[in-house]
């Protein structure tokens, strides 16, 4: 039996710094759960953390390190795992948000769903997880 596979997008990895119900979700299904993000969306998280981080009064080291940490259980997906998909993401996503391909080609290169707080991933013919409902997903 293989496990269940699940992209995450740059919004769920802040989400899982900066909040408790993310990260016990990926880390309470890290057993029966492969967790992915492109590359790409580790960079966004560590471009948007810091000001996320001083507009709340938080210090960005710590939670830089819990940022790092996910890398352990969300394997960043390197460019060329997904460089192929580039030209069909695009087609599917272009209209609403050209810089989400990356998630989208991830997606389609492993044959699993995203799970993301984006509506722009609706409507591009693969499945899509709010975190409010990713648990059906992960548990069912």
């Amino acid at each position: 039996m293989s496990k269940k596979a699940i992209i995450l997008d740059a919004n769920i990895l802040i989400r899982a710094v900066l909040g408790r119900r993310v990260r016990e979700l990926i880390v309470d299904n890290a057993e029966s759960v492969q967790f992915f993000a492109p590359d790409v969306a580790y960079a966004d998280a560590q471009k948007h953390l810091p000001a996320l981080l001083k507009k709340r009064g938080l210090e960005s080291e710590p939670a830089m390190a819990v940022l790092a940490a996910l890398e352990s259980v969300v394997r960043p997906l390197e460019f060329g795992v997904y460089a192929s998909l580039q030209a069909q993401a695009l087609q599917r996503i272009a209209i609403r948000d050209a810089d989400d391909w990356p998630v989208l080609a991830c997606a389609m290169a492993i044959g699993c769903p995203v799970w993301t707080e984006d509506a722009d991933f609706f409507g591009t013919g693969i499945a899509t997880w709010t975190s409010d409902r990713v648990a059906l997903y992960l548990v069912g």
